[in-house]
Formats: C-alpha cells, structure tokens, sequence
C-alpha cells in the first residue's frame, strides 16, 4: 500500500466542489479502491472545537472525547481520499449505511494523534456495491480508535432481501430533532452535504426535506449511555430510514450481555439501530 503523509489538513471548503463537480464528470474507473492510505500527523484537537461537538451532540462538557469525535479529524482525509481521480465511485450519490467504532482507551484533549485513512473491501450488496473506509487514530505507536464507516453504491446488485415489518418498539425517550440540526451539525462537522442543509438543497438530491447527517443521530444515542460507557468498547450502527427534518423520533435501549442494543424510530419507519459491547 502507498502511504501518502500530508502536510496539512484538507479543506474541505475545496473538497466539497471538487466532490459535486466530480458527480458530474465522473466516468467509473475500474473495480478496484486505491491501494492508498492517507496520514497525517501531530493531529490536536481544538478546545472549542470539541465543545461546540459535544454541545452540539448532546454530550458532556469534558477534556475526554466522546468515542464518535476523532470521526472529526477523519473525515478531511476521508473526504480527500474518496474525491481523487482515481477512485471508482464519485462521492455524489454514495449512501452511508454502517459504522463501526472501536474505542481502546479513553482518548484525551492534549494528546496529539495521527490519523490514517484507507478505503477497502469492495464487496457485493443487493441494492450495488458497497466499502469501507477504515480510519484509525494512533497515540505514539499505540492503535487507540478505529472507525469503519461502509458506503454504498446504488446500481446492479446481488438480488433483493425480504426484511420482515416490525412493529415499533416503546421508547425511552422521545428526540425532538430541530429542523437546523443539519445546519448546527455541519458547522462542527465540516460536512455541508446540501441534503442536510436545507429543504430546496435536499429536493434537488430526492429528499422531500432536509435530513439529519447519519453521525449526528450515533453521536446523539451514545451520549444516552454517557457514565455508563465503559473505557474500551465498540459501538456499531446501521443507518436505516433517513431522519426528515424536524422531527420527533423515539430512542429506546436494553442491556444485552455486557453492553446495549438501542433502535431510533418514527412511527413505523426504523432510523437507526446499534449496539455497545465492552472490549
């Protein structure tokens, strides 16, 4: 694999019309990801950045990052990866559908990290093909968080699966999501995809509304279990039914073994579903 150290963090006020131009131009190039991984080092983390995230998710004020914020400091490398022309798929259009984070020490605000982005295993999907893009956050020589977040690409796929309709589960809590969440979670996040900002921005791409960004709502539900969390752990999601903003969507969690599993709803249609299970 090539490894290819930046000097910098991305922008990603270039990246974003580079990715819109890029779903315009774009021709496939091939069934292969590119055999490159992105570094970039001495990685620290702003103070009031970390608690504009945290306010903005629903978290604590505190020197300890939620497991879901080095998704911050990925996301420009994953951006710069997923928009080079070599990669087969442009980023318009893509669907995020899982993520995976795994958490092996509790990280804090004054230590710098390196972070390393890669894309991998393309693989089959019913409804196309799908990947992962694989981040990892190193402390010294020390692997202390890795997030895979998989992507799908709409188009010819394996065949179809028959899901049974379940009935909603009772809630534990009821989320009112405000309409500019998108807005406020873009602000921190940097990510200004135009179906999270605004009901015409969203209706150009097939959405009737503005929906709320797929790690704003995991961020959201792991701030639930905040004080229960233990040190190490992964917490794993499936996005399901996008969340049309504003709205009022029911969270509910049961403990399973040594974590939980928790689901997202509204009325009949599923948002999201997960789990946390310790180390």
């Amino acid at each position: 694999m090539a490894i290819r150290e930046l000097d910098s963090t991305p922008s990603l006020a270039t990246l974003y019309p580079k990715a819109l131009l890029g779903g315009v131009l774009h021709k496939p190039s091939g069934d292969s990801l590119p055999d490159t991984e992105l570094v970039r080092t001495g990685v620290v983390v702003d103070p009031a950045h970390l608690a504009a995230y945290n306010t903005v998710c629903g978290f604590r004020l505190s020197d300890e990052l939620p497991a879901t914020y080095p998704h911050m400091l990925a996301f420009p490398l994953q951006m710069a990866l997923m928009t080079e022309p070599g990669f087969p798929f442009p980023l318009l259009g893509m669907v995020h559908v899982a993520n995976r984070i795994t958490q092996h020490r509790a990280l804090r605000l004054s230590e710098p990290l390196t972070v390393r982005v890669r894309a991998e295993n393309l693989r089959p999907h019913e409804k196309g093909r799908q990947f992962d893009v694989v981040s990892e956050a190193w402390a010294g020589d020390h692997l202390v968080w890795v997030d895979v977040s998989t992507y799908l690409r709409r188009g010819a796929g394996s065949g179809s699966s028959r899901r049974e309709q379940l009935a909603p589960p009772t809630p534990d809590a009821i989320w009112r999501v405000p309409a500019d969440i998108g807005r406020r979670y873009a602000e921190v996040s940097g990510d200004r995809n135009p179906i999270h900002l605004h009901p015409l921005t969203a209706r150009l791409f097939g959405f009737p509304r503005a929906i709320a960004h797929g790690m704003w709502t995991k961020a959201h539900a792991l701030a639930a279990f905040e004080g229960r969390l233990p040190e190490a752990f992964t917490v794993d999601v499936r996005f399901k039914q996008p969340v049309l903003l504003p709205a009022k969507a029911g969270f509910t969690s049961w403990s399973v073994g040594d974590g939980w599993a928790f689901e997202l709803w509204s009325k009949a249609k599923p948002h999201l579903e997960g789990t946390i299970s310790s180390l």
